[in-house]
């Protein structure tokens, strides 16, 4: 029996891909944003309670082992985005940020591989090789005399942001693995009470390494810092989600990953425009390559599934063309 084809895209699907890609990628100007009024650890706490509240008096908290919870939280928390708002703030642009984080493609890969023991096709692998050459163009932009950019960012912040890629993928081991053991996953409840592990975590680290006259500048943050804090916790976290995970549940994944790929356009438009980021010549090479890589990765499969089933409908034909002779 053939398999029932896969629903088309409608309008509403459209919108909500769309909308999705324009959230996460004015997401990164936001951080900038706020980072003017808040430390890193600050803006941790206040994203995640904002997050967090008030959805928490509606949405009913998961049911699944708390571990799974706390793990989520803290990597996905406390690791990607604390990481990500210290590189903002130490030497990263929005708009390189925005490009950089998506490598967590990659990372996600090599750790199902290593984990879950997940498949490596062509397409990943000749991804994977792409990224690495593109990183190793990021890197040059510090080693090159000359390079354009250096004083907008720096090695630090070039680190931080992979190191914020690496604990995205982290996170996403868990949620696969929290998935795999939980019967009746729910996306909204399971994003709205891990948000509140890393309030307190980062709280900590605010007191422990904030200097003494920044603990308490978040008092006195302008009211579009807030705005954007509101925007990071409400719309970036929990409304874009929401929809990403909606698209996966009424269509393949391979069908919804490739729209990922204009996150990194949005980041990169944003952040020259609205922020005056500039790019270096190097960093514009890394990009290029990071793109093809991802564009590989994404859309590769779904080519190879193509390419093959010509092949097969090709090879059939053969065949039956011989029985007739």
């Amino acid at each position: 029996m053939r398999a029932p084809s896969p629903a088309p895209f409608g309008l509403r699907d459209y919108g909500a891909a769309i909308g999705i890609v324009l959230i996460w990628g004015l997401n990164f100007v936001a951080m900038k944003l706020a980072l003017r009024d808040f430390t890193p650890m600050q803006l941790g706490a206040a994203r995640y309670v904002f997050a967090f509240l008030p959805l928490a008096l509606l949405v009913r908290p998961p049911r699944m082992p708390p571990k799974w919870l706390a793990l989520y939280g803290l990597c996905q928390g406390v690791g990607q985005f604390g990481l990500l708002f210290l590189a903002l703030q130490v030497g990263m642009t929005a708009a390189l940020a925005s490009v950089l984080v998506q490598t967590q493609v990659f990372f996600t890969a090599l750790l199902g591989f290593l984990f879950l023991r997940e498949h490596v096709g062509r397409p990943l692998q000749l991804g994977l090789v792409l990224a690495a050459v593109g990183l190793g163009c990021f890197a040059a932009n510090y080693l090159a005399p000359g390079a354009g950019a250096t004083q907008a960012t720096t090695p630090l912040g070039f680190l931080l942001s992979l190191g914020a890629a690496a604990m995205w993928a982290v996170s996403n081991i868990v949620v696969r693995k929290a998935q795999r053991a939980t019967p009746e996953f729910n996306v909204l409840g399971f994003m709205v009470w891990t948000s509140m592990v890393p309030v307190l975590p980062f709280m900590l680290l605010s007191w422990v390494f904030d200097a003494p006259q920044a603990r308490w500048r978040w008092l006195h943050a302008a009211p579009s810092s807030w705005a954007a804090v509101a925007a990071l916790g409400w719309v970036a976290t929990i409304l874009a989600y929401t929809l990403w995970t909606g698209l996966l549940k009424r269509h393949a994944a391979s069908r919804v990953a490739p729209f990922s790929l204009g996150v990194p356009l949005v980041g990169l438009a944003a952040g020259t425009l609205l922020l005056g980021e500039t790019v270096s010549g190097w960093q514009w090479a890394g990009i290029v390559l990071l793109a093809g890589a991802l564009g590989i990765v994404l859309l590769g499969p779904r080519w190879q599934g193509s390419f093959k089933t010509r092949i097969g409908s090709a090879e059939r034909e053969l065949e039956q063309g011989k029985e007739t002779l």
